[in-house]
């Protein structure tokens, strides 16, 4: 759920704001500037509240942050082949790893670091940022596109599998092997992302008319959205709503598309005995005797419901949520905007523009309140995703100047099984021990 602003003019807004990611539970907007980077907290419609915000690295190009906590992950144009983790609440940098060639993306959940280069991708064990595995024989990935499970339990991998075709490898994040290959798509994959649980991957290809939704482990084909078909556009982003139950796309288009998963089953209502179920029926069994194209589109679904953009052209990125007990849309920008619409869950339809804010301008901060890591509202989407128990903690090792564990030095370990990481300041994770990596020679190659 991150984007680099492209292609922006010189002196302007989008220059101003290189990047923009939605965090793994879609309670946090982090954006990258030319300054530095700022992070917002989601908890309100009518304001925007920010978190945090750091002018100590200049031209940011990404930046991700780990649900809720304090660690957050940003690289530098000024130093594109380095990452540095940061503990934004205390000021202090975590570790910093280099790796041999530019970094095009970052993915994190509760188990693993992912560092995806252009033609290779590395494994992190997040407690220690251990180097666990190096993806070297991978095709050529030009924009680092790359997805992984929110759902440490699986901690499931997608990456391309050819630079000419829309082939998806799998990969199993925390058994290091990989899982099975999907073909997903005749052209080459544009957005590919998985559901809040794990257990659904979807896809779109450059051409960005299908949309694709798959079971994991297994690769089967569950779903088939056709998002248009009067021109090719570019898919820009590609997300699940916390419960699976939405999935959203954005694009260079003025229109947002939101497809609604309806429940898969095998069995067939009975057939109505009115003349529209009869034709309908007779319609149905005609497109088996259509080209093959012809027919698939019949039986592709159509979005569930749209909202409108004011602009085209520009890089955004969009995700699900609920604010203030409502579903909302959320729309970030390169022109240096969010917009927030209301979802209608039931009837779809038309989603209503109902807030705009600038993510360029002062903002709220928020710096000393502990809001956005405690929120009083009830969950979004995820109902699934428990509070964490106050139960011991248990203990792993802290970081070592080589990657490894630190001899003497233990850290809290937060409850990962439990939901959203909420930290305290005495007891944080990982630790505050400075590091320094080089991953260009100590790697466990694939």
């Amino acid at each position: 759920m991150e984007a680099e602003a492209a292609d922006a003019p010189p002196g302007g807004v989008e220059s101003a704001l290189s990047c923009f990611s939605f965090n793994q539970d879609c309670t946090s907007l982090a954006i990258g500037t030319k300054a530095g980077y700022k992070l917002f907290s989601l908890s309100s419609v009518e304001q925007l509240d920010q978190v945090h915000g750091s002018n100590e690295i200049p031209d940011v190009y990404i930046v991700e942050r780990l649900f809720s906590s304090s660690l957050v992950v940003v690289v530098s144009h000024t130093k594109p082949r380095q990452m540095n983790v940061y503990h934004f609440k205390k000021g202090t940098e975590i570790c910093n790893y280099s790796y041999s060639s530019n970094i095009l993306s970052i993915r994190l959940n509760r188990q693993r670091l992912l560092v995806c280069l252009e033609e290779s991708i590395y494994i992190h064990n997040i407690k220690d940022m251990k180097l666990l595995k190096t993806l070297l024989d991978i095709p050529a990935n030009p924009t680092g596109l790359c997805a992984l499970s929110i759902n440490h339990s699986n901690s499931y991998l997608a990456y391309p599998g050819s630079l000419t075709s829309g082939e998806i490898v799998l990969y199993d994040g925390n058994s290091l092997k990989t899982v099975c290959t999907i073909a997903a798509h005749e052209g080459t994959l544009a957005a590919i992302t998985f559901n809040a649980s794990g257990s659904k991957l979807a896809s779109a290809s450059e051409k960005g008319t299908v949309i694709r939704v798959f079971s994991v482990p297994d690769g089967q084909k569950l779903y088939e959205f056709r998002r248009g078909m009067k021109r090719y556009v570019t898919i820009s982003s590609l997300v699940f709503s916390m419960d699976s139950q939405f999935l959203c796309a954005s694009s260079n288009t003025e229109t947002v598309h939101i497809f609604k998963l309806e429940q898969v089953t095998n069995s067939r209502p009975e057939e109505t005995s009115t003349w529209s179920g009869y034709m309908g029926k007779m319609f149905m069994a005609a497109t088996n005797y259509l080209p093959t194209q012809v027919s698939d589109m019949m039986h592709q679904d159509r979005a569930f419901a749209t909202a409108r953009l004011n602009f085209s052209g520009q890089r955004n990125i969009c995700t699900l949520s609920t604010i203030q007990k409502l579903p909302r849309l959320l729309v970030a920008s390169s022109n240096g905007h969010l917009y927030i619409y209301n979802l209608d869950p039931q009837d779809g339809g038309e989603c209503v523009l109902i807030k705009t804010h600038s993510l360029l301008g002062s903002g709220t901060t928020e710096e000393n309140k502990e809001n956005d890591l405690r929120p009083s509202l009830p969950q979004s989407y995820a109902a699934t995703v428990a509070r964490p128990s106050a139960s011991s903690a248990s203990t792993v090792p802290g970081y070592s100047e080589d990657g490894g564990a630190l001899r003497g030095e233990v850290i809290p370990e937060h409850e990962f099984a439990t939901g959203p990481v909420c930290l305290d300041d005495e007891n944080e994770f990982p630790p505050i021990i400075l590091c320094r990596g080089n991953q260009k020679g100590k790697t466990k190659q694939s």
